[in-house]
């Protein structure tokens, strides 16, 4: 058995010059740079997607409470249990008022009635209506017809005021 030279850590190269052992060479080190800003830019792409249908589902789901809260409150009129004026359509003047709560008239203590803990904010609103959520919704009156709805005395029903267009290519205005 025969006895290999020993160099340290230095073994020799084809031309018979000393190169340390193990490391990479620059080479090697682009190519895995490359690879890896590949599967980034194909990454990033995905976790957007991912981001934006999270917000959608954020959007369905504040819709879904404020709106269930709304036919809520109108159903709680309709049986006696809010006061109204006759002219009065049943549904509440502001959105404020699911969160404060009415005097419960079929109550004997005269309880409140609420209706939502917290108004939801809309996840594609502006940043600076973020102070008060009942801002970023658009509101709709029980009087304004459904092409073209707008605010007044109560609110029948409530949208997002982005005029983005959601993955399904509907607008989130007409959600």
């Amino acid at each position: 058995m025969r006895a290999e030279p020993s160099w340290g850590n230095r073994r020799p190269s084809r031309t018979g010059a000393l190169r340390p052992a193990g490391g990479f060479t620059l080479v090697e080190l682009l190519v895995v740079v490359v690879i890896v800003a590949i599967l980034a830019s194909v990454a990033l792409p995905l976790s957007e997607l991912g981001r934006r249908r999270a917000q959608e589902e954020e959007l369905r789901t504040a819709l879904r409470q404020l709106r269930d809260a709304l036919d809520a409150y109108k159903h709680a009129t309709d049986i006696g249990e809010i006061a109204r004026n006759a002219d009065e359509s049943g549904y509440p003047p502001n959105l404020e008022v699911l969160v404060a709560g009415v005097e419960n008239q079929r109550d004997a203590t005269r309880g409140r009635r609420y209706f939502l803990r917290h108004i939801p904010r809309d996840p594609f609103a502006e940043e600076t209506a973020a102070e008060n959520p009942a801002n970023d919704w658009a509101l709709r009156s029980y009087e304004s017809p459904p092409d073209a709805p707008r605010p007044g005395r109560d609110v029948f029903d409530v949208a997002s005021r982005s005029n983005a267009v959601g993955l399904n290519g509907i607008p989130y205005s007409r959600w």
